[in-house]
């Protein structure tokens, strides 16, 4: 649909209006040109103008407050960029004095005479209250689990001792399963958070809105949307473990085109990529035709991707290659992240496992269990070759 220059700017003043997200514009001296009704609501005034004509750092606590000015001065003089087209996470401050943080990205626009930059903010409050409270889960359910562990230790050596207590082993492995499910059940709030912050990172089409791109403003909303979806059939996925513990989770394969389905996969996938991550997707083989379950597959390679995400650092690249031979499927996934200790790599698929130099990095501990299984469950075959601090392949071979 093509829009006239009229219809063009109306859309774009809709789109700032009605942004979730606060957008404001300020000159290069620093004093605010416009703000948007979410950006009014966000640092608490009552309309635009009581801040039209103020310099930005009104809306800044110190010491960012008396640096401003400074920055924009620099960046005048000198053209180094600090955050314009980077982005960063910062503290806003709010009319009654009180401060909440931001994400902040800043475009700069060039017209012939002067220069203005555009703010966009999106507020992360809530996301920093959903963190206190998955860690203080975290820490709690950590408690019980150490606390169970050892009442279990203290069973099974009794058990080995007395035969006769054998009935007592056997309630103690109902307990241990129980516990297992509640585990997967709070583990699940490590994924619902970032299923928020997808759907509130569709104000980065605002670089689309700049430029009027109309049809590209459409497109990332609908791949975000996607991803959404995607993050969501996971999320039931684990909380359905249950399910295939019993045997209840079955494969449905289907001819399609592999070749479509991983580059979807891994455009979905570079939009949770931390900054200047790449993935980089390449196909050999004369036909990307396969017959796999879709689902199960795209739960594998969705999983180890974000794993490679999650566990390599910034500016790196992570490869996503599939090979289709004759009745033959390989996908391989390569990242240059921690790696994985020698020492246990027996361990890797098992349940709740995490090697010891993940550190603070959040996670479950079932998601390569998942894969595993998953794979078994389309006749397939995974493995892992890994050196730590210089990176992670996993393979996955089919044969149909």
């Amino acid at each position: 649909m093509k829009y006239s220059t009229m219809e063009r700017e109306k859309l774009l003043v809709a789109i700032i209006e009605n942004a979730i997200d606060g957008i404001i514009t300020i000159d290069d001296r620093g004093l605010i040109e416009n703000i948007n009704p979410a950006a009014l609501e966000l640092f608490g005034y009552p309309s635009r103008d009581v801040l039209v004509g103020k310099n930005v750092s009104v809306l800044m606590p110190e010491p960012d407050k008396h640096r401003h000015d400074g920055y924009l001065a620099n960046y005048e003089n000198t053209g180094k960029k600090k955050i314009i087209g980077i982005g960063r996470e910062v503290t806003g401050q709010r009319k009654d004095g009180s401060t909440f943080p931001f994400r902040l990205g800043v475009s700069e626009i060039r017209f012939v005479d002067r220069r203005i930059y555009t703010g966009f903010i999106h507020d992360l409050t809530r996301q920093r209250e959903d963190e206190i409270k998955i860690k203080s889960y975290t820490e709690e359910l950590e408690l019980k689990v150490k606390e169970r562990t050892k009442e279990l230790i203290k069973s099974v050596n009794e058990l080995e001792t007395a035969k006769e207590h054998m009935s007592t082993l056997f309630e103690k492995e109902r307990e241990l399963n129980q516990l297992k499910t509640r585990f997967v059940s709070m583990a699940s709030h490590e994924f619902r958070t970032p299923l928020s912050s997808i759907q509130l990172s569709a104000s980065l089409i605002n670089k689309y809105i700049e430029k009027h791109d109309v049809e590209s403003v459409e497109k990332h909303t609908s791949k975000i949307k996607n991803s959404i979806n995607n993050l969501t059939t996971i999320l039931n996925d684990f909380l359905s473990l249950e399910k295939l513990e019993a045997g209840k989770v079955e494969a449905n394969p289907n001819w399609f085109d592999i070749f479509a389905f991983a580059e979807e996969i891994a455009e979905e996938m570079q939009l949770m990529t931390k900054q200047k991550q790449l993935i980089v997707y390449e196909h050999k083989g004369t036909t990307g035709d396969v017959f796999l379950d879709q689902n199960l597959l795209k739960n594998c390679i969705i999983n180890l991707i974000s794993n490679a995400i999650k566990y390599s650092g910034e500016d790196t690249m992570i490869q996503f290659n599939s090979t289709v031979n004759e009745h033959e499927l390989i996908i391989e996934i390569k990242d240059n992240g921690i790696g994985i200790p020698s020492t246990e790599m027996n361990n890797l698929f098992e349940p709740f496992f995490r090697a010891h130099n993940t550190g603070d990095i959040p996670g479950t501990g079932l998601g390569l269990n998942i894969v595993k299984r998953y794979v078994g469950l389309m006749n397939g075959t995974c493995i892992c070759e890994s050196t730590q601090n210089v990176g992670t392949t996993f393979r996955i071979h089919f044969n149909f």
